[in-house]
Parts: C-alpha cells; structure tokens; sequence
C-alpha cells in the first residue's frame, strides 16, 4: 500500500520497515498494521484537533500538567502555539497512561515510542493470530458475559487506584484477546484525583459496561458498581481486590447548603485572583 504521510518519518527513521495495511479508522486516530524486524505492531496516527470528532476534550483536559506557566497562558488563549501544547497533551496522556496502567497490572496494549503524533505500539491478537475483534462484535452466553464483566469491573477498579479514568469507555474500545479482554484508546484518560468531572466519568464507564452486558445479563443493569466504587475510593477503601456488591447505600443526611454557596463563593473568588495576576503579567511583559 501506500505509505501514509505521517508514517513515513518512522520508516526513515528504521522504527518501522513496512507498512502492511490500515486497521480501522476512528473518532481520534487511524491506526496501521505495521512490521518492525520480526515483530507485528501497529501505529497510531493522531488525527488533527480540526479532523477529530471527539469533541469534549476540554473536560478531559482540567488537571493534566503543563510544562510552564507560557504554555498554560497559550493554551487558555487558544494561540497556535497553545493549540499546538494541546495537542502535544493529548497524545502524550495515552502515552503516560498506557505506562502507568500496565506497571498497575491492567490488560492494555504495550506501548513502544510516541513521535510526531504517532504511537507505535503491541497489536492485540486472537488465537489464530489475527487482530483481535472488539468486544462489540463477539456473541456471548450469560455465563460469559458475567465472567468478562467481573473482570472488566476489577480493570475499572485498578485504573482508579493506580489513579486513572479511562473516560471512553466501551464495547467499542475492549478487544478480546486470546488471553482475554484488552483495554484501548487512552488519550481522553484523566487524573482521578484532578478532574472535577472524574466521578461522572467512572460512572459513564462503569454504566456503558453494564448496559452492554445487560443484553446478555440482564441482572447486571440494576447493579450500582460506579456509584460504589467511587465511594471506597473517595474513602480511602478501594483495593484492587475489594469485593464489590453493586449496591450503596444512599445518604439521607441533609445537604449543608450555607457551607455549599460559601464554597461556591470561594471558588469564585479565588478564579477572580487569577485571571487578575494573569493580566498583571501579560500588562508586565
């Protein structure tokens, strides 16, 4: 076939040495079956922010670290430069989080090398060898579906204490491997402990894995696993083998509303300082 555009530096560069064909083409990226001396890998070619239909990257970003204060100022400017960081940002969170993910134990490919927004890295495989199916496209007994579910909750479980929400979470983004499921697509990951939006997206992950293994088990869609695991967590309880019961108890204490407006009210007021000594600097410079 004919080499991609972007793919090209790597086989200059010896990190590849053929490119076999495209894989599939998604939201984010469009990735490639590749060959690397012996190995089969793939490549991941980051699409370009404009190219991209994923289009909530803004709450994906809170609590991701910058380099310097110049690059946040860019960044909250929508310079081409800041744009530029984000994009640098996004791909480089798959990067980390893939890293951090497979030192915590959980099933995701192995990543090899990130450059020029390209991620070469394991490709997943069946028991014959070819690329491994989504888990979208696989039938399922009950028994099955409960087993691969299990195991899917723990994988949730031990993102979240190694301190990771995968965010995107679905039957579209799990392979079946040979030696079981296979967790990818990574780049919207955020930090548990640095997204105010954390929470919501554990249980967006946990709730899209129960909808789709309620097909099979419908005794799953009742169950309240995210609602529970966020709570351990929040408590400090969350261990990657704690049992779980997909139910929580609700709290019924009433809400301190005086104390929930003066936080409010201190947020605010602490956002006003800094967009003030934000200005100061720029008046400075």
């Amino acid at each position: 076939m004919k080499v991609p555009k972007r793919l090209a530096p790597l086989l200059e560069e010896g990190l590849i040495d053929e490119v076999i064909g495209q894989l599939m083409s998604g939201k984010e990226a469009t990735v490639y079956v590749v060959r690397s001396g012996d190995a089969t890998r793939c490549a991941k070619v980051y699409k370009d922010a404009k190219q991209r239909s994923f289009r909530q990257a803004t709450s994906y970003l809170e609590g991701r670290k910058v380099k310097n204060s110049r690059q946040a100022r860019a960044m909250e400017k929508g310079t081409r430069y800041g744009r530029q960081m984000q994009e640098e940002m996004w791909q480089n969170a798959e990067v980390d989080a893939l890293f951090r993910l497979a030192n915590a134990g959980v099933r995701v490919p192995q990543p090899y090398i990130c450059t020029d927004g390209v991620l070469l890295m394991e490709l997943v495989t069946d028991a014959a060898g070819n690329v491994a199916p989504r888990l979208n496209d696989v039938d399922l007994t009950e028994a099955r579906a409960l087993e691969l579910h299990a195991f899917l909750l723990n994988q949730v479980v031990r993102m979240l204490c190694a301190g990771i929400v995968h965010g995107d979470l679905s039957e579209y983004n799990i392979l079946l491997a040979d030696d079981g499921p296979v967790i990818i697509d990574l780049p919207q990951a955020v930090d548990a402990a640095g997204n105010n939006e954390a929470e919501a997206m554990l249980g967006r992950d946990v709730d899209n894995l129960a909808v789709y293994f309620g097909r099979f088990a419908p005794e799953l869609l009742s169950a309240a696993y995210g609602k529970e695991i966020w709570k351990l967590f929040e408590a400090g309880e969350l261990q990657i083998d704690t049992p779980l019961t997909g139910r929580v108890e609700l709290d019924v204490h009433p809400v301190d509303l005086e104390s929930v407006m003066q936080e409010l009210e201190d947020t605010r007021l602490e956002e006003d300082a800094r967009q003030r000594r934000l200005r100061e600097a720029e008046a400075d410079r």
